[in-house]
């Protein structure tokens, strides 16, 4: 065999090799680029897994939040609502009122307390049974929407609110068993100024104002609300030294 085909033979066994040798090499890092690429991907898909599972978690959490939120005022309302009745109550009991003052009060509270009760009949005739008190009624409106329309109507009507009725149900319930009833025409005879009186001897404001819209409807058919801004300070009720 001459020289020259031996050189060809052994460059072609060499070429072969290369290339069978590049072509293994390309093989093997293809895999490990495919392998890799494999991974990647479970983990991305792992990572966007663990975000959907936070994602689902903060919705919970928020949704957790606003309850929290929605408890916390509630709570808070109601506390500031005891604290405000507590307040009433402890105004009632430290009235300074004599027997005769403290019985005109009482008229005007018992007249209102029964015209709302009359009203409430007079609008749910079918009820007149099953109502027969005014704490009935009361009790009736936290559970019956239409009892409830009819209430708040009733109130609107008087120019009342219902922390005017609380007031003077704790009026009511603290003196009632003790007062005694004045007519019109005698309450006039013993207290000329009876609005006066309230607001010079009722510092708790709420139940002033309660008592305040209890002779206005008993005496003009409907209380009047005064701005806060627009209040007659009690300087300016009190009578000038001059005269």
């Amino acid at each position: 065999m001459k020289t020259e085909q031996k050189i060809r033979i052994a460059t072609s066994i060499l070429f072969s090799s290369c290339f069978v040798l590049f072509l293994f090499l390309f093989l093997k890092k293809m895999n490990h680029e495919t392998t890799t690429l494999i991974s990647l991907k479970e983990a991305m898909t792992r990572v966007d897994n663990k975000l959907q599972v936070l994602d689902i978690q903060f919705k919970e959490l928020d949704v957790t939040k606003d309850n929290l939120i929605q408890q916390f005022e509630q709570h808070s309302k109601t506390l500031a609502s005891q604290a405000a009745q507590d307040e009433i109550w402890t105004a009632v009991l430290a009235l300074g009122f004599t027997s005769m003052e403290l019985n005109i009060l009482y008229s005007y509270v018992i007249e209102v307390l029964i015209c709302l009760h009359t009203r409430v009949l007079q609008k749910l005739p079918d009820l007149v049974k099953s109502l027969p008190t005014l704490a009935s009624v009361l009790r009736r409106k936290a559970k019956n929407k239409h009892v409830r329309i009819v209430w708040e109507s009733i109130l609107e009507e008087y120019g009342l609110q219902e922390r005017d009725v609380t007031a003077l149900c704790s009026f009511f319930i603290a003196h009632g068993n003790k007062a005694e009833h004045y007519a019109a025409n005698v309450r006039q005879v013993y207290i000329k100024d009876v609005t006066f009186m309230i607001t010079n001897m009722v510092k708790n404001q709420a139940l002033q104002d309660a008592l305040l819209r209890a002779v206005q409807v008993i005496e003009k058919g409907k209380a009047v609300r005064t701005p806060e801004n627009q209040r007659t300070s009690l300087k300016e009720l009190m009578p000038s030294t001059k005269d």
